[in-house]
């Protein structure tokens, strides 16, 4: 992941929780594929499973949306992984919000969904900008930096390790993949050491 080009949606409401980004009843599945059908299912869906019009997902402009603008503490309550699954396959490849949960955060990093944090002021700016057919949003991660549709840009802070990580398409495993090396010298030299551990003795 280097840079991201898409429509934004605008969903400003704080404290969205993960139950609300993907119900419970939707978590028995380990499969990632789907999920997206589910997100924000109770906001999305009547009880009959006809959508809500008014609900902002099921409006033309923001049907294959690929940049979340959202409230702050977004992602609260239980650390269901599955939440991030859901958003990534509708087509989500960033969310934007003045904070978000701390497990929701861990969660996205290790499945490759960037989340920039951004004061109150600009998430509400750029949320402006997101309203209307086709506004097209450029994030650019190497440069920190997003063009909104005005040519407006807003530069953003960000963990370095967690950029080179996303940029490499690396998760944790991926991440200690990436030291096996030096983990295996590590190892024999235990094992030499320490015979007992690895059974020799």
């Amino acid at each position: 992941m280097e840079v991201i080009t898409g429509i934004a949606v605008p969903l400003l409401q704080a404290n969205v929780d993960t139950d609300q980004i993907l119900p419970k009843q939707f978590l028995r599945t380990i499969s990632r594929e789907g999920l997206g059908d589910a997100l924000f299912f109770d906001w999305r869906f009547d009880e009959a499973g006809a959508e809500y019009p008014d609900f902002i997902l099921n409006q033309s402009a923001y049907r294959r949306s690929s940049v979340l603008i959202a409230g702050e503490n977004f992602a609260c309550g239980s650390s269901r992984e599955h939440a991030v699954w859901a958003l990534l396959d509708f087509g989500f490849s960033c969310v934007i919000a003045p904070s978000f949960a701390e497990i929701f955060a861990s969660n996205a990093v290790n499945n490759g969904l960037l989340l920039i944090t951004l004061s109150q002021a600009s998430v509400e700016a750029l949320a402006q900008e997101a309203i209307g057919e086709g506004a097209n949003f450029r994030i650019d991660l190497p440069l920190q930096r997003i063009i909104a549709p005005s040519g407006r840009e807003i530069f953003f802070d960000f963990d370095q390790g967690v950029k080179r990580k996303l940029i490499a398409g690396l998760d944790a495993i991926g991440e200690t993949f990436l030291h096996e090396h030096a983990i295996a010298v590590f190892e024999a030299r235990q094992s030499n050491a320490m015979p007992w551990l690895s059974g020799r003795a």
